[in-house]
């Protein structure tokens, strides 16, 4: 199990049966017993119907994960379609948009261990289901602290990804490293994975040492682009570096800085300078990290109430609007609490 999620684009019912029996047959796989596999089985009709019946298409994102001692399976249903002008209103059981009974929305969020969606209007609508091995796992909210979601997809295709990231908790604060080796494939995956396994080990706090760090352990590697985002409690501050087109913003309310990296390639040639970005640490920031498999002619201004949801539904509706299908593709959203 990795950070990628497999995609699959949803535009015909024929579809339907093929992706249920695939994610049921991972379910099994994870340990989920014959009846929580059952239930997995009705959330994902229910996605992928209202897909074909509401939004003339969209596309089902899902992958395993372990997660804290157990396992589950992380979902989006991103569609384009008209969107849903009272989401409270058809979460309702008996509900209904249509002729249809209305118990759609209403029973995925009673299958799953967690549920959220987001919608506009004209726009389409986002949504993020975690399935549990139990059903009676609860997550806790957040009362301080940080949050975090990534979602990582393949260039069409291709087995693995070539993109790669990792956060690193300590009592002073946290690391985050997002990396996108070159191309796309086998050769840049090993390349991601030679620097994430380098981030792990590194005993450096200082993102433009552990940058160094990372060339010199992959330098037999075809190279990559990344950034470093390091965050200390006491001094309440961000310390920021990185080399290539790594996109990096933080967001405070209507306003957000975004970081400019250094030109280079990881592994090939960095500048014999490198100095960190310091920016104050702040509750109710939102970062955001992203490859450049995404466009970055984003604002987060534009998505109507989207700074109260959560890290996923913030990463899940920037990748939707601007994912470009012409290489690997991963974001990173960490928003403090």
């Amino acid at each position: 199990m990795d950070n990628t999620f497999s995609s699959y684009k949803i535009d015909d019912r024929s579809l339907i049966a093929f992706i249920k029996r695939e994610i049921h047959n991972l379910a099994l796989q994870l340990g989920f017993t014959p009846h929580r596999a059952a239930e997995t089985d009705i959330i994902i009709a229910e996605l992928t119907s209202n897909l074909i019946k509401y939004a003339n298409g969209g596309e089902l994102l899902y992958r395993a994960h372990f997660n804290e001692g157990f396992n589950e399976i992380e979902i989006y249903c991103l569609d384009n379609g008209i969107g849903i002008e009272n989401v409270t209103r058809m979460m309702n059981d008996g509900y209904s948009s249509s002729n249809t009974l209305g118990h759609g929305l209403g029973t995925i969020k009673r299958l799953s261990n967690d549920f959220q969606i987001y919608s506009m209007k004209n726009w389409g609508t986002v949504q993020y289901i975690k399935i549990c091995e139990k059903s009676d796992i609860v997550f806790p909210e957040l009362k301080n602290g940080f949050s975090y979601a990534g979602i990582g997809i393949n260039y069409p295709g291709e087995k693995v990804c070539g993109d790669g990231y990792h956060i690193k908790n300590s009592r002073k604060g946290f690391q985050i490293f997002v990396g996108d080796g070159l191309g796309h494939g086998e050769h840049a995956s090993e390349a991601v994975k030679l620097a994430i396994k380098a981030f792990k080990q590194t005993v450096e706090t200082e993102p433009s040492e552990i940058i160094r760090e990372i060339h010199g352990s992959v330098k037999k590697s075809r190279g990559l682009v990344a950034t470093i985002a390091s965050v200390d409690y006491d001094k309440e501050t961000w310390n920021i570096c990185g080399v290539g087109n790594i996109n990096t913003r933080i967001h405070n309310g209507l306003e957000n800085k975004t970081y400019t990296p250094y030109n280079g390639i990881i592994g090939h040639n960095i500048p014999r300078t490198l100095n960190s970005t310091i920016l104050p640490y702040k509750k109710h920031q939102i970062m955001v990290m992203h490859s450049d498999g995404l466009r970055t002619r984003w604002n987060l201004n534009d998505f109507t109430s989207i700074l109260k949801q959560n890290s996923g539904i913030i990463a899940s509706s920037i990748l939707k609007e601007n994912i470009r299908g012409t290489d690997d593709a991963t974001i990173l959203v960490a928003k403090i609490i």
